[in-house]
């Protein structure tokens, strides 16, 4: 059994760390692997571990791809479904990252990383709790910005079908999604399919 201080730091952190985030916070590495032994720690994902008596993850992937690339901000298919615009379920976990930022190496969940030049980056992020971890997620109408802007990679009719289903959502923000366009610069591509909408 583990000293409970060391317990207490990952019910400190909503019961999930990364075993590198343990030992910073004074967890010793030996006690880490001694915890999962004992059945006191799950591995949630590679360096990822979660107290045993702490809920299970609701999303577990989301969870783990915001602690293991710090930088990455959920996009495009995820943060549609997330957001609820879209029918899609997505197979793999949609990311942006800076441009200057290798996409890292993993091999579960599945990812898709997206490079993002900085102001597209920097726009429209909002930080969601999820599972007690924070998660970095595109608002709505950078979303459906976005997903014009990647009509190439995710289907026009993604696109479409997120603008259709944002604008039957309570909480319209037309000038915001126009903000989002031009910082894309597809605004131009965007305006006849809103007008056509509104």
């Amino acid at each position: 059994m583990a000293d409970n201080s060391y317990k207490k730091i990952f019910a400190d952190h909503n019961g999930i760390l990364r075993a590198s985030q343990a030992v910073e916070l004074g967890v010793p590495r030996h006690v880490v692997y001694e915890m999962v032994k004992s059945g006191e720690l799950v591995r949630e994902g590679p360096g990822i571990y979660r107290l045993s008596d702490s809920p299970p993850l609701g999303n577990p992937d989301l969870v783990q791809i915001s602690l293991r690339v710090p930088r990455a901000v959920i996009c495009l298919i995820s943060a549609l479904y997330f957001h609820e615009l879209t029918t899609q379920i997505p197979h793999a976990i949609y990311f942006a990252l800076p441009r200057d930022v290798k996409a890292p190496k993993i091999h579960y969940p599945p990812i898709r990383v997206f490079h993002f030049s900085e102001a597209p980056y920097k726009a429209g992020v909002v930080e969601h709790e999820v599972d007690g971890i924070k998660v970095k997620i595109y608002d709505r109408e950078k979303t459906v910005a976005d997903c014009f802007k990647f009509r190439q990679k995710v289907g026009m009719d993604v696109a479409l079908e997120a603008l259709r289903d944002y604008i039957r959502q309570p909480k319209m923000n037309v000038s915001l999604l126009l903000k989002y366009a031009r910082v894309n610069r597809v605004e131009k591509i965007m305006r006849p399919y809103m007008e056509a909408l509104l």
